[in-house]
């Protein structure tokens, strides 16, 4: 009974401890009128050829202006990109395909206008169309900006730019090592035709590519003979290291042994040579003293 008593207290007291008001999870107000609400639609529209992280942030920055979006993307034919841009990498297909497997897109509109117009806005409810804010000049011909109207009506919302990246500067890429990606496509088994070059560059190519592979084959046997040698002059080393300390120390001893010979002569002939001197000053003081004497 004592036990069960006390287990009794123990469970009373922890609900004295206990907030009063116990943490109740929900979803925010506003987060639930935004999503009640129709979500409002943004229309993106472009070209997007050789679809890149570039496009791919434009269109999740324009997915992200409001909570709950719809986000319409359009993309221009062939036809029409040819007339007012110029020739694409990827077919009209190949593009909007590429847009479909964006996870910021929940819409592709094919055969977009290059002007968006009324009643394009108005045959999809669209709110707002989302692009950055370069000027982009229209079908006229006199260099107005392709979302004027869109501006003039308050339904523009501005996305920026991804710097160092574009469609421009991939192919620019591509041109300036041109030689070299067509050689890694011979190498794989396109055809000069495939490639669209003629009979002599394919010629003139190969050659070049046989000349580089052929350079990198010395300079890999150049490197193997380098680190081989290394090993065996540190291998010698290693060898032979205690015999050629011990020759050296050897001569070194031998070298002072002589040069203390050297010097040890030196000193006696020195000594010597003094003492004949001064046995010499000697003999002729006692000549002077006798004959002073007589």
């Amino acid at each position: 009974m004592s036990r069960l008593l006390m287990q009794r207290l123990g469970r009373e007291a922890e609900l004295e401890e206990a907030p009063a008001t116990p943490t109740v999870w929900y979803t925010p107000l506003s987060d639930l009128a935004d999503f009640d609400r129709p979500p409002i639609r943004v229309y993106a529209d472009g070209i997007y050829d050789l679809f890149h992280f570039g496009h791919a942030r434009a269109l999740e920055q324009a997915k992200k202006i409001f909570p709950n979006t719809y986000l319409l993307v359009g993309c221009c034919n062939d036809e029409i990109t040819r007339r007012y841009k110029g020739k694409t990498v990827m077919t009209e297909a190949e593009r909007y395909e590429s847009l479909r497997h964006c996870k910021w897109v929940d819409e592709v509109i094919p055969n977009a206008p290059w002007v968006i117009t009324q009643e394009f806005i108005d045959m999809h409810n669209i709110d707002y169309v989302a692009h950055d804010s370069l000027p982009y000049a229209d079908a006229s011909g006199a260099g107005n900006d392709v979302y004027e109207f869109v501006k003039s009506i308050g339904k523009f919302k501005e996305t920026k730019r991804t710097d160092g990246v574009s469609t421009s500067d991939i192919i620019m890429r591509i041109l300036k090592d041109y030689n070299e990606y067509v050689m890694r496509n011979l190498s794989r088994g396109y055809s000069r035709k495939d490639l669209g070059v003629s009979y002599v560059k394919e010629k003139q190519l190969r050659v070049n590519m046989g000349i580089t592979k052929l350079r990198e084959k010395v300079k890999e046997h150049q490197e193997n003979v380098g680190k081989k040698l290394a090993e065996i002059q540190q291998n010698e080393w290693m060898e032979n290291a205690d015999r050629w300390v011990a020759g050296f120390l050897e001569k070194f001893e031998e070298g002072c042994h002589i040069m203390e010979t050297a010097i040890r002569g030196r000193i006696h002939d020195g000594l010597k040579r003094q003492q004949i001197n001064t046995k010499s000053e000697l003999e002729e003081q006692e000549e002077e003293l006798y004959s002073d004497a007589s």
